[in-house]
Formats: C-alpha cells, sequence, structure tokens
C-alpha cells in the first residue's frame, strides 16, 4: 500500500541532493562531448532509481537513503565517464542498485510503521471516542437513577407521611374506642346500678304496701291516710284503748322506717255535744296519739297536730254508725307511697 505525501528533505537531504543533480548534469555535459558505452548494470541501476524517485512512499520516508543511492549511481557514472575498467563500474553499478533497495525497504518499513501508528492512533481516538460515549451513557444512566431515587423517595416520604396520618388515625380510634367503652362501661354501670335501685325500690315499695295495707291506709287527695278509729277509744275519752296498741306499733314502724316522712295527726268528732267540748276532744285525741309515736321513738319535729273536731264528717252524724265513723284520728302521710319511696 503506498500513501501519498508530498516530497520533503531535511536541509542536509536537500543539500546532498542539489550536489546530486548538479553531477548529473556534468555527467551530461561530458555525455554530449564523448559518448561512452553503455553499461546494461548501470542502466539497470538508473531504471531502479528513477523508479523509486516516482515512488512517493520512497520520497517520503527514505529521503536519506534515496540520496545515498543517487551517489552511488553517481560514482557509477563518474567511473564510466573516466573509462575505469568494466568490473570496477559494474561494482559501482551494484552499489547504487542495492542502495535502491534499502531504500525501498526502509520506505516500506516506515510506511508500514506510519500505518499501524496511525491505525494506533485511530484504534486509540475510537476507545477514546467509545469511553466518552460509555462515559455519557453512565452519566445519563446515573441522572436517571438519581431522578428515580429522587422520586422514590418522594414516594416514600408521602407513603410515611400517610402512615402517619394513618397511625394518627388508628391511635384516635382506639382512644376514642377506649373512651367510648369507658362510656358504655359506665353507662352499663349506672344502668344496673339503676336496676339494682329499681329493684331495691319495688322491694320497698311492695314492703310499703303491705305496711299501708296492714294499716288499712288509703290514697286521698290530702296524701296516703290511716284512719284511728273510734274503738281505741272511750266514749268521751282522750286515752287510747289497750287493744290499740298493736296499731300504734305498726304505725310507729311504719314512720321509723321512712325516717324522711313527716305525718300530720288530725283528730275529729261527732256533732254531738258542743263545738268547744268537741273541738278540744279532738285537740287531745290528736295529742294522745302523737305522745306515743314519741314514746316509741318517732322524732318529735317529724309530728304535727290538728284538730278539727265536728268538722269534715265522713258518715251522718244523724245515725249511730254515722257518728262512730266520724268520731276519729287521722295520720296523713305526705306526699303519696310512691314519692316516699322515690324520695328516699
Amino acid at each position: 500500500m503506498h500513501i501519498q505525501t508530498p516530497l520533503t528533505f531535511k536541509p542536509s537531504q536537500a543539500r546532498t541532493f542539489r550536489r546530486t543533480t548538479l553531477a548529473l548534469a556534468l555527467l551530461a555535459l561530458g555525455a554530449c562531448s564523448s559518448m561512452p558505452e553503455r553499461n546494461a548494470a548501470l542502466d539497470q541501476a538508473r531504471t531502479r532509481l528513477d523508479a523509486a524517485r516516482s515512488q512517493p512512499a520512497v520520497t517520503t520516508y527514505a529521503p536519506e537513503e534515496l540520496a545515498r543511492a543517487t551517489v552511488a549511481l553517481n560514482a557509477a557514472e563518474q567511473a564510466r565517464q573516466r573509462g575505469d575498467k568494466l568490473s570496477e563500474i559494474d561494482h559501482l553499478a551494484y552499489l547504487a542498485s542495492q542502495r535502491v533497495t534499502l531504500a525501498q525497504e526502509a520506505a516500506a518499513a516506515r510506511a508500514a510503521q506510519a500505518v499501524t501508528a496511525s491505525a494506533a492512533g485511530e484504534r486509540d481516538r475510537m476507545r477514546l471516542a467509545l469511553r466518552t460515549q460509555e462515559a455519557d451513557l453512565a452519566q445519563r444512566q446515573l441522572a436517571a437513577a438519581q431522578q428515580n431515587n429522587a422520586v422514590t423517595t418522594q414516594n416514600l416520604a408521602a407513603a410515611q407521611q400517610n402512615n402517619a396520618v394513618t397511625t394518627q388515625n388508628l391511635a384516635n380510634a382506639q382512644q376514642s374506642n377506649a373512651a367510648k367503652t369507658v362510656q358504655l362501661a359506665q353507662a352499663d354501670a349506672a344502668a344496673q346500678a339503676d336496676k339494682a335501685q329499681l329493684a331495691q325500690r319495688d322491694a320497698q315499695l311492695g314492703e310499703l304496701m303491705t305496711q299501708l295495707k296492714d294499716l288499712n291506709a288509703r290514697q286521698t287527695e290530702r296524701g296516703v291516710v290511716v284512719t284511728l278509729g273510734d274503738l281505741l277509744f272511750d266514749t268521751g275519752r282522750a286515752q287510747l284503748k289497750g287493744d290499740g296498741g298493736q296499731t300504734m306499733v305498726k304505725l310507729a314502724d311504719f314512720l321509723k322506717r321512712n325516717s324522711k316522712r313527716t305525718a300530720a295527726i288530725e283528730g275529729y268528732t261527732d256533732s254531738v255535744g258542743t263545738y268547744v267540748a268537741n273541738q278540744d276532744l279532738a285537740v287531745q285525741r290528736a295529742a294522745s296519739v302523737k305522745n306515743v309515736l314519741l314514746q316509741m321513738g318517732v322524732a318529735n319535729e317529724r309530728l304535727t297536730t290538728q284538730a278539727f273536731g265536728e268538722e269534715r264528717p265522713v258518715a251522718d252524724n244523724n245515725t249511730a254508725a254515722g257518728r262512730q265513723m266520724n268520731r276519729r284520728v287521722e295520720v296523713v302521710f305526705s306526699p303519696t307511697a310512691a314519692d316516699l319511696l322515690v324520695a328516699k
């Protein structure tokens, strides 16, 4: 392979080339005056030298060797011009031909080296370009990875924030559930307490109704009324008879069981006799009942007395049976029996 490059000489090579050219010109002038016989070896050497000079690779990569071949050929030409022996001319022509061979071989070797160096440079350039391309690709991949990492980090932060919100909501829900559980427990306890209280009140109401039934009590507009009839007193007297003790025991027991309740003791008579006498008898009988209750342990501040005498009759005073019903002492419990239980 031949590489076409311009012919360039170093300064020393240029001087040698000019001297060679001058010598060749002198030889040509001499030839004009006297034409020596041609020499085959010398012609062959000259042909080879001309061929080498026409090769750009030789002139480019082996100018010194080409100049030495020219000098050798000139020496052979001079020997022929001088008429030296044929063997001497052939020897000098052979040396010139060998110099041409050396110049061609040196040019070929250096051209190969140049090609190799150029190939190595191209290879290095390609490697550099490939490495640059790989570096650019790696840089782009790194940038993409960093961007993906940023997105992943952002998504992770958002997920963590969502988890934090979910955890807070769960904690709030658990706290709310715990509060509701406490409230339900409290409500259940209150319901149980109310149930127990209602049961207790039901039991107390049942017991109260039993007590009132034993006292022959009745519900009126004024409250619950227990009537102590005329048979508990002697006629015209205010002292209780002995058989009235059991009734008074029940009455006192009822008042002590209902310790926050008060009782109004009201005395009544029939219409026989004067109004004043009947009023006085009613006062005495009410006071007599109160005194017995006080003796049985009922507090004085819970008891009041009032005399109505012949007022508010419950029966006809024109008959003996009616007058007997009017001669009475009434104990009024206010409020009603149900209210008594609720207020306790």
